[in-house]
């Protein structure tokens, strides 16, 4: 590898790993976007397993426990106290239903059965008496597992319900659709009368008044009366702490709180279980709740984990095979002398709608697995493939109603060329991706703009064929490609949406870093290989594919560069790495590459800190776009990155702003941000973090390790940030040994999730073995 001129080059791999660096502690993998009040942050997560681990949701940073998001925590705690200080505005309504507003609405809709049964709570739940169907059998079996009275598979091993029926969709031409130009989904609307309630509780139990919207937001129109006899509702306003909300509490009902109350234990169970979804779990064992419980001074974790279930807060799981009848009776008597090789149970406690997504989602990806023709006749198209991979797929896709693909960049070519031949055959066939930059170059790659979508837009209609008259997708293939990036909400609303008959190919790159929602979707349908699967073997090209496919299997090699595709730049600290990332992008590799500035992405660990993207951003714009900051801190020119949902991080570039809001080009599609959700859901992007950046290339990367980043980097981390350049990749390493220690011994920290066993207990004949 070489240096471009005036710079030094460096070295990036070491023959042995050095231990000088510890790896990161559990829960080091916290999620770039921890800092909930600020919804431009939502698309980035990692996986953390431990609940008492993640920080607060209000904190800054990317929450990876490197000292540069410790650096951050005042800033995360200053947004924290002006969310406190002053309330959001209220947002405008959209002159019509936006992309985003529609996405968020699919699923609500999704939910709407979780909501019936919470709604029919009307007084505290006794005995789990409030509990019905899948939880009164779940709760159930759990007390007969912990009383001994009965195995829990006498409670869950059941036989899966056949698939819901549905008509194939119809061959009937679909009206095309025009896109309209998207608009920020607006908040719940709150009353002058609800908020007036609520700032007056708030203010008597000293809790800031600014709260008072987040609080109609979270708890609806009674949030005053939820409030006053349960202060504890308070922590379902995103960025307030146990701390804060047991403040409120005591202040409101003086000594007739204290730490086991149940109001407050049953909140905390679900404070936790919504924390460890922002790491992206579905579910959390069960004794690491009670840990956490009893680091909050819980005096019983037990009691309060049982209540929350009661109380319907909480759903309860086993995973794991029961003792058998034998196994019991050797370790009651025989202990010493028997060889008792057994799994042990597993309870893991979760939210009901993670529950109810990943549930409907295996269902889904059963009922495609079970409906689809086996018989359809490829052999022709796949004759006519442009590699063997390619063909690969395409006889495997004719044969199963759900197909796993996995592979590199290169690989993308493979799904192409799926959607070609069966676009050849007649077929209704599409392909889906995380990002308008990802859209472009699957259809760059087909030779048809009409063959690509963006998933948000598939699902809310904006993009693709529309739904036919029983409302699932008017397609025979459907192909998502980015799959990692499919968390399972999102998941369960897609595969809804498909008719019977469909047939659905995820394709990615299992080496990335995972989704931004919970779950592990991709992961998992891998793991259960509940469907037949094709490892492409079509290899990444030139110095960067070679680099970052050693990175894949824990190799951080040094490579032939000649044509300075890749360029180390050592630096000693912060203030250095800012700089020499500021002299990369603007003079640099303009100079030896000729790709303008706005052509290349930077890329770096955390959000805070000294070389974060705050302060990465900062320096680019004065150096590329200076300017007042006119419209809400931003110019025109401004590159940006805009959040119109959580999850969903859309580059773009400020045109203008009115009366109607700041207006941005992202990616060709025309987005107004009212000006009330500026501040929230629009921050700079010249520097962006790996999760922010996953699924979208630029032709130039100049990825930024400052020393303060450590902690923060992992095998999967690496291996995102490393790949998003496509013809150059620039390093400014401050991390010593730390970056080849991240590769070859940090990989990416598992996500606790119940899709996999679901998967591998329904009945898939045509799986692959």
């Amino acid at each position: 590898m070489t240096a471009l001129p005036g710079e030094t080059p460096g070295t990036v791999g070491t023959d042995t790993p050095q231990d000088t660096v510890s790896p990161p502690e559990a829960g080091a993998e916290g999620p770039e976007h921890a800092e909930a009040p600020d919804a431009s942050d939502a698309p980035d997560a990692s996986d953390a397993p431990d609940p008492s681990d993640a920080p607060d949701a209000s904190e800054g940073g990317e929450s990876s426990g490197t000292p540069a998001d410790e650096d951050d925590d005042a800033g995360g705690d200053e947004e924290a106290e002006a969310a406190a200080d002053a309330a959001p505005a209220e947002a405008a309504p959209a002159a019509e239903l936006s992309e985003a507003q529609a996405e968020l609405a699919a699923q609500r809709e999704l939910r709407e059965r979780i909501e019936k049964r919470k709604a029919e709570k009307a007084a505290p739940i006794a005995a789990g008496t409030g509990l019905s169907g899948t939880a009164a059998d779940l709760l159930a079996a759990v007390r007969a597992v912990e009383s001994g009275e009965k195995a829990g598979t006498a409670f869950f091993d059941r036989p899966a319900a056949p698939p819901a029926s549905r008509r194939p969709a119809p061959a009937a031409a679909q009206q095309p659709r025009t896109p309209a130009p998207e608009a920020a989904p607006t908040e719940r609307t709150a009353t002058p009368e609800a908020l007036d309630a609520v700032r007056a509780v708030l203010t008597e139990g000293g809790a800031p008044e600014a709260l008072a919207r987040p609080a109609v937001g979270a708890l609806g129109e009674q949030a005053a009366e939820l409030l006053r006899t349960d202060p504890w509702q308070l922590l379902s306003v995103p960025g307030v702490r146990p701390e804060q909300a047991d403040g409120f509490a005591r202040a409101l009902l003086g000594a007739d709180c204290g730490p086991d109350d149940g109001r407050r234990t049953a909140a905390l169970v679900g404070w936790l279980l919504e924390r460890a979804a922002l790491q992206g779990h579905t579910a959390l064992d069960a004794e690491a709740v009670r840990t956490a419980l009893a680091e909050r001074a819980v005096g019983d974790p037990d009691a309060a984990v049982r209540d929350a279930v009661e109380e319907g807060v909480a759903l309860v799981f086993q995973e794991g095979d029961e003792p058998s009848a034998d196994d019991a009776g050797a370790a009651d008597g025989e202990a010493e002398d028997a060889d008792v090789a057994r799994e042990p149970v597993q309870v893991l406690l979760g939210l009901d709608r993670y529950a109810l997504a990943e549930e409907s989602l295996a269902d889904g990806l059963a009922r495609l697995v079970n409906a689809c023709e086996k018989a359809a006749d490829w052999a022709e198209a796949a004759a006519a493939a442009p590699g063997p991979s390619a063909a690969e797929l395409i006889r495997t896709t004719a044969a199963a109603g759900l197909v796993a693909h996995s592979g590199g960049e290169a690989a993308r070519a493979e799904p192409a060329a799926l959607i070609a031949a069966a676009r050849g055959l007649g077929l209704r066939a599409l392909g889906a991706t995380h990002s308008e930059d990802g859209r472009r170059r699957l259809a760059a790659a087909t030779g048809d703009p009409d063959t690509a979508v963006t998933l948000s837009g598939l699902l809310s209609g904006a993009q693709g064929p529309g739904r036919d008259e029983d409302g699932a997708l008017a397609l025979d293939l459907l192909v998502v490609l980015d799959a990692p990036q499919l968390d399972v909400e999102g998941a369960a609303v897609l595969v809804e949406a498909l008719a019977d008959g469909t047939r659905l190919v995820l394709s990615g790159d299992p080496g990335v870093l995972g989704s931004a929602g919970a779950g592990r979707v991709f992961a998992d349908v891998l793991a259960s290989r509940a469907c037949p699967q094709v490892v492409s073997r079509t290899p990444d090209p030139g110095p960067i594919g070679e680099l970052v496919s050693g990175i894949g299997i824990g190799e951080l090699n040094q490579v032939d560069a000649p044509g300075k595709e890749v360029v180390i730049v050592p630096v000693r600290d912060a203030g250095e790495a800012v700089h020499r990332t500021v002299q990369l992008v603007a003079d640099s590799v303009p100079r030896a590459f000729g790709i303008p500035a706005e052509e290349t992405q930077v890329i770096t660990v955390g959000h805070g800190g000294a070389a974060g993207t705050r302060a990465l951003n900062e320096a680019l714009k004065q150096r590329l776009n200076p300017g007042p900051g006119r419209f809400g801190g931003f110019d025109p020119g401004d590159r940006v990155v805009h959040v119109p949902a959580p999850g969903r991080a859309v580059p773009g570039v400020v045109l203008s702003a009115d009366a109607e809001g700041l207006r941005l080009d992202c990616g060709g599609v025309p987005v107004v941000v009212p000006q009330e959700r500026v501040e929230s859901s629009v921050r700079h992007g010249w520097a962006l973090s790996a999760h922010q950046a996953a699924g979208m290339r630029w032709p130039a990367a100049v990825v930024v390790l400052p020393g303060d980043a450590a902690q923060g980097l992992s095998r999967p981390w690496v291996y995102t940030a490393f790949g998003r350049g496509e013809r150059h990749l620039s390093v400014v390493h401050g991390v010593d040994q730390a970056l080849p220690h991240a590769v070859a011994q940090v990989p990416a920290q598992e996500r606790t999730t119940r899709l996999r066993p679901l998967l591998e207990a329904l009945p898939t004949p045509d799986a692959a073995s």
